[in-house]
């Protein structure tokens, strides 16, 4: 397999995942053709196996003096250990050892290691934060949520890089710890008294092999759209000899989203219902992203009615650069969706209750020495089932909402040529306090997976994603950065959040709330981008803290045209009514009639029946110019239907019936024009 990619000027790597399903293999040893159910055994008992020897690691090191030695680095000589978890593992004499009986490949333990070396080391970070945790614990206070300003700041500081650390991690770790101190009656000593030792994850990590258990190559018939796995799996639950393993030769569809100049990696192998799926892992060249340094960009703020409201700003330079915006805002609406969801959530709160009550019942007549009811035994099973249903379908709709919402933020920022898109920092955001309905919506938003996908979409066209802090930004007017006046509506004056209006009489701007905010986020990232750091444990761009002299106001203006490109300037076909056409020659104008009487025209014109039109209905000019959609939507799109026409709505803006968003508006560049801003992937056909 090939692990290296090819990269230009100004190109970077750019590693992802994609999952896909294989139904079927081939015995290479004995020439059966497994099905679905074969290989799910063959590839669940190897998993078994993996399972067995890292709980065994990871139960016999799981405590500090260890888990202290892996992230020190070096072993007891002072030795530096290697990258590779299993290699560290072997140098410091904790290699996995086979069950009694059986015969494992040397690299399925290597498997294994990899898998418990990885989890052994991210504990390390949690051991940090719950020392420094425990090292702060107020004792004076009874409830330890309410830590004072002082003692917030005293657990930052007893964090490594507590600055960085989001207070929801903090707050969640005192709930931890809190926790276990009201069942035990006391503080724990450290993580590992806290929480149980990891598990392998039920999963075949295949990256830590080589070829002599698994390869994986393109399919040579078709190497855009299938690729072939072999690897070695045991023909029985417990394999005696080397005889019991046996290469099998799976061959599945590549995910649409893996192009065919990617590099290929190793796949993780996982079960789920008893079918075999890979995540397969792939590099790709994009361009390469840039810290700062950018002149145009987009901001988008969250919201709950109005999921993203943004535009775009652009920073001019001179001796006193300004920020500009036309303020001409852009709006992803997903009402529909979050209603869905919404009926989703509480379909599976009352699943949940059914089974819980149900569960306590059977424990009941356990408890008592009776025999549980065979009917009540069913009757779980089925609420068990369908709450795993539901709750797997809530899963599948919150990622497409979060890739729809990417792929909208993503082609406005192309659209309007920015180099970056600024996000708000809503990591500390926590739904308590706020009332029954809004904790709840609150919490079933999936702020978190928008920004990943927005961050794997923008890296395809080196597009860079910033994330700005939240603070103020609602608050304060982006013209004259006054304290705002909330309404619940501008002809109201009922204090509300929706609706913000500027105090100042000198400024009187007036806007939605999420219109400033989006302002406010953009401003502060153009003018704080020198500030703006990398996150290592995410791989985000993040501004940590904003200088109160840094935030000036925005100028709403047109933005500043770039410099045009030298060459012949190509334009698009104007296909809409609004121009000249074969019947109407001079667009805009009525049709060519003899002039009323009385009017110049007619005075001067040849003699002839005057003031008399052709017989038919007056001509209309057009009121507005009709939309170019693209000829292909993205994959994950469909369009709505034409029964489906709500007021302000454009069609095929998203992709669910009750979806809407603000169409992408095209600019027109030097060059041949592409019929959408997403190039279709190659080999599809238009």
């Amino acid at each position: 397999m090939r692990r290296k990619v090819w990269l230009g000027e100004g190109e970077t790597e750019r590693v992802a995942c994609a999952s896909a399903s294989a139904f079927r293999g081939l015995d290479a040893v004995s020439g059966e053709v497994l099905g679905v159910d074969a290989l799910g055994n063959r590839v669940g008992w190897l998993t078994a196996l993996v399972e067995s020897m890292c709980t065994s690691v990871t139960g016999a090191r799981w405590n500090r003096p260890d888990l202290a030695r892996l992230a020190s680095g070096k072993d007891r000589s002072g030795v530096r250990l290697p990258s590779n978890a299993w290699m560290a593992l072997r140098m410091l004499g904790w290699a996995a050892t086979v069950p009694e009986g059986l015969y494992v490949p040397d690299r399925v333990r290597r498997v294994a290691e990899e898998q418990a070396g990885r989890a052994l080391r991210s504990a390390w970070w949690r051991t940090q934060i719950t020392d420094a945790v425990l090292a702060t614990w107020p004792t004076g206070n009874p409830d330890p949520m309410r830590r004072t300003a002082g003692e917030w700041e005293a657990l930052r500081a007893a964090c490594p890089d507590g600055q960085a650390v989001a207070a929801s991690v903090l707050r969640s770790r005192t709930r931890q710890v809190a926790a276990f101190h009201t069942t035990h009656g006391r503080l724990p000593a450290d993580l590992c008294e806290l929480e149980a030792a990891p598990d392998g994850g039920r999963q075949v990590v295949l990256a830590a092999a080589d070829k002599q258990l698994a390869t994986l190559t393109r399919c040579e018939d078709d190497p855009a759209h299938y690729a072939v796995l072999t690897v070695r799996l045991p023909v029985r639950p417990d394999p005696r000899t080397r005889a019991d393993w046996h290469p099998v030769v799976i061959r599945f569809r590549l995910p649409p989203t893996i192009p065919v100049t990617a590099a290929l990696h190793a796949p993780t192998l996982r079960l789920r219902g008893g079918r075999l799926r890979l995540d397969l892992a792939h590099t790709t060249a994009v361009p390469t992203t840039r810290r700062d340094g950018h002149v145009r960009a987009v901001a988008f703020d969250y919201g709950l009615n109005t999921l993203l409201t943004g535009g775009t700003l652009t920073l001019t330079g001179g001796t006193q650069p300004a920020v500009h915006t036309d303020a001409n805002p852009v709006f992803f609406r997903a009402d529909g969706v979050l209603a869905k969801a919404d009926r989703l959530r509480v379909l599976a709160e009352q699943l949940w209750a059914k089974a819980a009550h149900l569960q306590s019942l059977t424990d009941g007549h356990t408890a008592s020495g009776l025999r549980p009811d065979p009917l009540t035994a069913a009757k779980l099973a089925v609420l068990r089932t369908e709450h795993a249903r539901v709750s797997k379908r809530r899963t599948r709709l919150n990622e497409q909402l979060a890739k729809a919402a990417a792929h909208f933020m993503v082609g406005h920022a192309r659209a309007a040529r920015a180099s970056v898109i600024y996000l708000e920092d809503l990591r500390d955001m926590e739904a308590r306090g706020k009332g029954r309905t809004l904790n709840t919506r609150l919490s079933s938003s999936v702020r978190g997976q928008i920004v990943t996908h927005t961050r794997h979409q923008a890296a395809k066209y080196g597009i860079t994603v910033v994330i700005v802090p939240a603070r103020g930004t609602s608050r304060y007017c982006p013209r004259c950065l006054s304290a705002f006046r909330h309404r619940a509506a501008p002809d109201r004056t009922t204090p509300g959040w929706k609706w913000a209006s500027c105090p100042n009489t000198a400024c009187g701007y007036s806007t939605d709330r999420d219109v400033a905010a989006w302002q406010r986020i953009g401003a502060r990232g153009l003018q704080h981008q020198h500030t703006t750091v990398l996150d290592r444990a995410s791989g985000t761009y993040v501004i940590r803290r904003t200088i109160k002299e840094l935030d000036q106001p925005v100028r709403h203006t047109t933005h500043p045209r770039p410099a045009p490109e030298s060459g012949p300037q190509h334009t698009a076909a104007d296909r809409t009514k609004a121009g000249p056409t074969r019947k109407r020659p001079v667009p805009r104008q009525r049709r060519r009639a003899p002039a009323p009487p009385g009017t110049p025209a007619a005075q001067t014109a040849v003699a002839g029946p005057s003031g008399k039109r052709p017989a038919g209905r007056k001509p209309q000019p057009p009121t507005h110019r009709t939309q170019r959609r693209r000829r292909r939507q993205a994959p994950h799109t469909m369009s709505t239907p034409t029964r489906h026409q709500p007021h302000g709505a454009r069609l095929g803006a998203g992709f669910h019936l009750h979806t809407h968003a603000t169409p992408v508006t095209r600019r027109i560049q030097p060059g041949a024009q592409p019929r959408s801003l997403f190039p279709l992937r190659p080999g599809a056909q238009p």
